[in-house]
């Protein structure tokens, strides 16, 4: 394949699937398909973005301010890369607030990397999900930009972010930003949430669901299931073991501030 034809359908790419492409059937060596890649960027038709990783520079744009798109890159920096927490939400256009930081699930172990004002940062896959093709499941491809990203599903980012709420920029910004969602598959969210096989995060999105258990029109079963699951004692939802009220079932101390939605009085 030529060059540009490649370039046509891969706006983000990562440097072996160039070179297993502009190989074709092995009449090019790899050296000539690096060699092909340095032409294009001194040329300024792409943008080596960090090591093994290159953005197609759209026509009549200057190299040093063309846009990448960061849901193209989070899916390219690794070769397992999805799209997950707050930046899933926010692809799929269910946030409160827009944020240019972006967490993506992988099996392997890199660094944070920042480019043009955005950060993209790796979360460990949980230990249990780490060794499946799909890290988990509910994961899912989408048509985007001219590419690809693989991105979690609404379900599971729900679960996600109640599982590692670092990720989510505080309990308001959950709250606001998964309320912002008119429907979830329940069987998927309790499915994924017993899946991750830990009491507190059971708990959690049991305590979430019970709280919109109206406007997501939660049925018994579903609650009854991650009730189960429950911690034996009492556990803080927040990390930071912030104190507040017990509620029975869940065996969750959950802050004045969630219980009673309180950002709410500000509006």
């Amino acid at each position: 394949m030529k060059p540009t034809e490649f370039f046509q359908s891969h706006p983000v790419f990562r440097h072996e699937e160039f070179v297993e492409a502009h190989s074709g059937s092995g009449d090019r060596s790899p050296l000539t398909s690096q060699a092909a890649l340095r032409q294009h960027v001194a040329a300024g038709n792409l943008i080596h973005v960090r090591r093994g990783i290159y953005a197609v520079v759209p026509r009549g744009m200057p190299a040093d301010t063309a846009s990448v798109d960061p849901y193209l890159l989070a899916t390219k920096l690794t070769d397992d890369g999805v799209v997950a927490f707050h930046a899933a939400l926010q692809f799929h256009g269910k946030v409160y607030s827009m944020w240019h930081r972006f967490h993506y699930l992988t099996r392997h172990r890199v660094r944070s990397f920042s480019f043009r004002n955005s950060e993209f940062v790796p979360v460990l896959a949980p230990v249990k999900l780490r060794s499946s093709s799909d890290l988990g499941g509910e994961v899912v491809e989408r048509s985007y930009a001219g590419g690809t990203v693989r991105v979690t599903t609404l379900e599971r980012a729900l679960v996600d972010l109640l599982d590692q709420p670092s990720k989510g920029g505080g309990w308001e910004e959950i709250w606001r930003s998964l309320e912002t969602v008119e429907f979830f598959d329940l069987d998927a969210v309790t499915r994924y949430a017993l899946r991750i096989d830990s009491a507190l995060t059971a708990a959690r999105v049991g305590f979430f669901l019970e709280q919109h258990r109206e406007s997501l029109m939660v049925e018994d079963h579903y609650l009854d299931a991650l009730r189960k699951r429950a911690p034996s004692q009492a556990a803080y939802l927040d990390p930071a073991r912030e104190p507040g009220r017990l509620v029975p079932g869940w065996n969750l101390v959950v802050p004045e501030e969630v219980l009673n939605r309180r950002w709410e009085e500000a509006i």
